[in-house]
């Protein structure tokens, strides 16, 4: 299982130089991937979902591109970008852009989106969102193929024309977020992989694999050839909590449990302090948030899991 680490972008260590700092070490530790995260909006319709690392959290196409040019070989996550929220035109040129720019290390992450105060934001509709999500992956695979593009279809429509830069991976790597069986199912269908939200219940996440690898079957392709990739919420806290959840207590802890998601099918994991309420408030000590990560970056850095 292939280890990554989350870029800060939420709260008070979302900063330039804390951004420059985090990819170098990562990419120095030999972690293989960074992430980002996308919220447009907090608002008080989140309800209990509503946490202070929401409060300020910047865009995450962005970032990436930031640490694009600090960095060399290390791939570069979004997990997930909502598409409702953008055109995929839009999306398309963004992402092929910073593939060009990157050396092709794009990894993409798509939703659909959850919160009705950011569909009302962004002018987007709720409604028909399976539908949607399927005609938008259509339209990004014939924006990112040769030219000339055309697609005249329910949602959208792209007048024949050339479409460039092309992104440098083909194909592009398409991750789809979500867990009702019929996004896991589109997965196995129509995607490279899946990646896990930050609601995602982690003791039991091995039950959504063996759903998209059926539907990868069914489809014809080959389940093995899939990316499971799990954003890891984690909370670094003293240890021997007998109620703990996964991925909150001490460094060996937190190594047990890697290799217990690992034994669940998961193949890519990555580290994400921006949702410790510690670490991706507005209000936390960006001095402390920095040290905890580079503790965390030392300690599981220049390793895979193995099982």
């Amino acid at each position: 299982m292939k280890l990554g680490f989350a870029l800060p972008v939420a709260g008070s260590w979302a900063t330039p130089d804390r951004l420059r700092h985090i990819a170098w070490k990562a990419e120095d530790h030999g972690y293989a991937s960074l992430w980002t995260f996308q919220r447009i909006l907090a608002s008080d319709g989140m309800g209990e979902r509503l946490g202070d690392h929401y409060r300020s959290v910047m865009d995450p196409l962005a970032p990436l591109a930031f640490v694009a040019a600090a960095t060399t070989r290390i791939r570069l996550g979004v997990a997930v970008i909502n598409l409702p929220f953008i055109a995929p035109t839009v999306l398309a040129k963004q992402l092929a852009t910073l593939d060009v720019l990157s050396g092709g290390r794009v990894d993409t992450g798509l939703g659909v989106g959850w919160s009705a105060d950011e569909f009302t934001a962004t002018g987007a509709s709720m409604a028909d969102r399976g539908a949607r999500a399927e005609e938008y992956l259509t339209v990004l695979r014939n924006l990112f193929g040769p030219d000339p593009v055309e697609h005249d279809g329910r949602f959208y429509t792209v007048p024949q024309g050339s479409f460039g830069p092309k992104p440098i991976q083909r194909p592009m790597p398409l991750l789809l977020g979500g867990g009702a069986p019929s996004v896991l199912r589109r997965i196995g269908r129509r995607a490279e992989g899946w990646v896990s939200g930050s609601s995602a219940d982690l003791t039991s996440i091995g039950e959504a694999i063996p759903v998209v690898r059926a539907a990868a079957v069914e489809a014809g392709r080959d389940p093995d050839a899939l990316r499971f990739v799990c954003r890891g919420g984690v909370r670094l806290r003293q240890g021997g909590a007998t109620d703990r959840r996964p991925f909150t207590g001490n460094l060996d802890e937190i190594h047990d449990d890697l290799h217990r998601i690992a034994r669940l099918g998961v193949s890519e994991f990555f580290f994400d302090l921006n949702f410790d309420p510690r670490i991706g408030s507005p209000k936390a000590d960006p001095d402390a948030s920095m040290e905890v990560a580079e503790e965390i970056l030392a300690a599981f850095g220049n390793h895979e899991i193995r099982l």
